[in-house]
Formats: structure tokens, sequence, C-alpha cells
């Protein structure tokens, strides 16, 4: 268990090449040489991937077989969790298989697959949670209006273009990456193809494809962000100036899930991406990575579920009707 190929890989790096002399499969790092610590770790992960697939899936089906959940606010919760779902199935599956198998490899096509469906599952939530905080910024300072401006076409276009933008940045992006050319090392110092440790794997100076990467991430990061700011902003503005305590309350729960889950999501990820190259560290990278995909994905399902009372109520209805069957 958790064997290394250090020693195959450094032997002749040709085991991973063909006859162009590019790297055509690379490996993954080993978390620990002890294995006991790699079965803890896998139980570990493997138990929160499980809350986490059940917690969204549970979101999501719940809001679909409920009719009181189909409003916008809803509609968006279930995209959010489809898009957890997706992100984490992208990357904790072939992590898990790394911690208690040897084959730590994966291959170029392999790995350019894993990179295009991670990216598409996280630059969408960006932009979906910012339409999120636009939906509640027209319900609480816009209420009259809301029904007509946040109607279902209105909120099928935002998610479309979500799911849109995602894709086709996404798409890019990995092609722009895998276009390079891999001469060796061939192992990979992360748990998954991500961006800054491909990029530090690829031939010759790749300081044209970093800036490009950061470009990238300041507009699908720093820009949806921005929008959520200003969106809150107003929020705030709004609710400062209630004269009824009873709509302030309200008004403050429905945003306060959202507000924790954008600083989860937000916070780890712009650590991760927006940070000089200098200061990029594998471990810590890794640590960071393991939050981002593991742990905000387990808690959102939670935190939405537990701070509001139409969830709590839909998804009791929901196994109750599983218990009765």
């Amino acid at each position: 268990l958790c064997l290394s190929l250090f020693q195959v890989m450094n032997l002749n790096c040709s085991l991973w090449q063909d006859n162009t002399m590019t790297v055509k499969c690379f490996a993954f790092t080993k978390f620990s040489g002890v294995t006991e610590q790699c079965l803890l770790l896998f139980s570990l992960i493997l138990l929160m991937f499980l809350v986490s697939l059940t917690g969204n899936a549970l979101i999501a089906l719940t809001i679909w077989t409920n009719p009181v959940l189909h409003t916008p606010m809803y509609f968006f919760l279930a995209n959010l969790s489809l898009l957890e779902i997706g992100y984490t199935c992208s990357v904790i599956p072939k992590m898990l298989q790394n911690l208690i198998s040897h084959a730590r490899g994966i291959s170029r096509e392999g790995c350019a697959t894993q990179m295009f469906f991670f990216s598409l599952f996280g630059i969408s939530e960006c932009w979906l949670l910012a339409a999120m905080a636009f939906d509640r910024y027209m319900a609480i300072c816009s209420p009259l209006h809301y029904a007509t401006r946040m109607s279902r076409g209105v909120c099928a276009h935002l998610a479309v273009i979500s799911w849109g933008v995602g894709c086709m940045v996404s798409l890019g992006q990995t092609y722009y990456i895998f276009s390079l050319d891999f001469c060796g090392p061939c192992e990979i110092d992360h748990f998954f193809c991500d961006l800054p440790p491909i990029l530090a794997l690829a031939c010759g100076d790749t300081s044209h494809n970093e800036a490009a990467v950061f470009v990238v991430a300041i507009l699908c990061i720093s820009s949806p962000f921005l929008l959520i700011i200003a969106s809150y902003g107003r929020i705030l503005a709004a609710v400062l100036v209630m004269p009824s305590s009873e709509g302030l309350h309200k008004a403050l729960s429905t945003c306060s899930s959202h507000l924790l889950v954008v600083t989860l999501f937000y916070g780890s990820g712009s650590v991760t991406y927006l940070r000089p190259k200098a200061n990029h560290s594998p471990g810590v990278d890794k640590l960071l990575a393991l939050f981002y995909t593991v742990v905000t994905s387990m808690l959102n399902p939670i935190i939405y579920s537990l701070r509001n009372k139409e969830v709590k109520a839909a998804l009791q209805r929901t196994l109750g009707k599983k218990k009765v069957l």
C-alpha cells in the first residue's frame, strides 16, 4: 500500500514517454509513506465524500420533489448541489484510489479530462454563487418586482450562463495547458491534475501560461466575488433602514447561509489561485485543495439545511415518504 513509483520513474522516465519524447503519463505523489496514515486518510476522506454526496443529492432531490421549494432561491441551491456533486466526483475517487493502490498513474488524456471537469464545476460555482447573491438582492431590495424580474426564464438563463461560462473557460484553459510539451519529470506534486502543479511540469518558459492562468483566475474568481460584494452592499443598505425587526431578522437569516458558503469557497480558492507563485508551497496547496474539494462540499448541505426551516421541513417530508415506501 502507498508504495512509491519514485524508483521506477528516476531510473527511466522514458517509461512514461513515447518516441516523441513527450510525457504521455503522469504519477501523483503519495500522501504518506506510512501505511497506517494512508488508511486513516482514506477512511476520513471517504467518510467526508459520502457525507457530501448524500447531503447534496438529498438537497437536490428534496428541492425537485417539493413544489413549495420551486422558487428562484431553491432553484439555484439545487444547481449548487449538482455542481458540488460533480466537483467532488471529478477529484475524490482518484485520490482514494491513490491512497490504497500501487497504481498512482494517470494518462495525459485522463489528466486533461480531470482538469476540464474540475475547472468546469469550480468556475460554474463561482458564477452561480454570484447569481444567488443577485437573487437575494432582488428579493430584499425589490420585493414588489421580484416575481417578474426573477421569473423561471430569468433564473434558467442565469444558471445556463453560469454553466456555459464554466464550460467555455475550462475547455479553453485545458486545451491551452495540454498543448504544451511535457518532457519530464513525470510526477505531479499534488493529488489531482490542478493547474499550477501541471504547469510546473511543462518544458521551457511557462511565464506566459502562468500569466494567462492568473488572468483567468482574476476574471472567474474576483469578478463574481465583486458582484457578490456589490449585491450584499445594497442588501445591507436596505436592511439598515428596515423599520421592522422581524423583517431585519428574516433578511439576515436568508443571507447568512449563502454568505458563509461564499466565504468558505472564495476564501480557499483565492488563497490557492491568486497567491504569487513565490508563496506557493506544495504542502499548503494540498491542504487548501483538500479543504475546497472535500470539506466545503460536505459543509454546504449542512449549512443550508440546518439554517433553513423550509429545507429542513421538506427534507423531513422527503425522508418520511421514503420510510413509508
